[in-house]
């Protein structure tokens, strides 16, 4: 009889990713329901969390622990190497919004992060990420989901209708190059007698 045994990846494994995209509430800002937004570029957690920690350790201190919702993450590891130490990752069901990571520093504090989905588009990913950095704000992670879905339908809608106007002969108008339907004047027309 054989066993495999599978070791988990170190980092020296993984190759490395490009550049973080990650958007946080400024420093001493009075405290909202979200510190900031991260926006990873896939959704195995595994392979994004140590580039996430390692940014966040010298800003936010050690991070330890980190807690999701499983309902974005197919897979969620019980320990992440990171950059010298390994994190513990849990998950919550019910109590954890779906659209938010939860990040533990041992003895100095927890910070929440919107997820913004991997595949969302460069402007909605940029909205919300601003939004979840205002210092001010007071959306949870699902409302400002709901709202950048909002807004996202009002745009489509918006080209929607500019599309029907641009296939009506609506973009002619729009155009300074554009001629205009008005016949042109002539001498000729200016110069024969009313009536005829």
């Amino acid at each position: 009889m054989t066993a495999t045994i599978s070791h988990p990846p170190t980092l020296g494994d993984r190759p490395s990713s490009p550049s973080l995209r990650l958007s946080l509430a400024p420093v001493g800002s009075a405290p909202a329901l979200l510190d900031g937004a991260w926006w990873p570029r896939s959704r195995d957690l595994e392979a994004e969390l140590p580039s996430l920690v390692a940014v966040l350790d010298p800003l936010w201190g050690r991070m330890t622990r980190v807690a999701v919702n499983p309902l974005h993450w197919p897979t969620v590891p019980r320990k992440v190497p990171v950059a010298g130490h390994v994190v513990n990752v849990g998950w919550f069901l019910a109590e954890q919004d779906p659209h938010e990571l939860l990040l533990l520093s041992y003895r100095v504090g927890r910070w929440n992060l919107l997820v913004v989905p991997p595949q969302a588009t460069p402007d909605s990913a940029a909205w919300l990420m601003a939004a979840a950095s205002d210092p001010l704000g007071t959306s949870t992670a699902s409302r400002l989901m709901e709202e950048a879905a909002r807004l996202r339908t009002v745009t489509e809608t918006d080209r929607a209708v500019e599309a029907v106007w641009d296939s009506e002969g609506g973009h002619e108008a729009r155009c300074p190059t554009a001629r205009p339907r008005i016949p042109a004047v002539t001498a000729a027309m200016l110069n024969e007698p009313k009536g005829m």
